[in-house]
């Protein structure tokens, strides 16, 4: 791969099990996992059945714009170890689709980059993104819900 699958920021992971604000200004939630289907951004993978949890609104941009949504997103109560591996994550390969997008350096999404793609398609294209100027990373996300599971960046 020409890219890697970023763990969500760890300072902020850190921050909100320690009780701190999520990008909505708001205490994480604390929930059991039903097994079901609760992705962890840090570790990204799928939290175990009957383990505690974290719901918090997160916005995986630098600054504030327009673009920068911000939406629900899970995370191991407990410190995991986040992701570092060299290939996708389990949290990308148990739908057969998620929409990705390209944005710039200005956290700007690049027009007509945004599309579902099959899981099997997946790192191609992101890979064909990348590969593109003016593309600083590409954010995938549930082609079902729309919430952030990753970014990937050029290794």
């Amino acid at each position: 791969m020409s890219f890697k699958i970023q763990a969500y920021d760890q300072h902020w992971v850190k921050n909100l099990r320690a009780g701190g604000m999520d990008d909505n200004g708001q205490t994480a939630e604390h929930a059991v996992s039903d097994g079901g289907g609760n992705p962890c951004r840090s570790c990204l993978d799928y939290i175990a059945k009957d383990a505690e949890m974290l719901i918090a609104g997160a916005r995986p941009f630098g600054q504030l714009n327009p673009y920068a949504e911000c939406g629900p997103v899970f995370f191991c109560a407990e410190d995991c170890t986040p992701w570092s591996g060299d290939a996708l994550p389990p949290v990308l390969q148990n739908s057969p689709d998620y929409l990705v997008k390209a944005y710039s350096a200005d956290d700007r999404i690049i027009y007509g980059t945004g599309q579902i793609t099959l899981v099997a398609e997946l790192a191609g294209y992101i890979t064909t993104l990348l590969n593109r100027a003016g593309v600083a990373f590409v954010d995938i996300r549930s082609s079902r819900n729309n919430c952030f599971a990753a970014r990937a960046v050029r290794t």
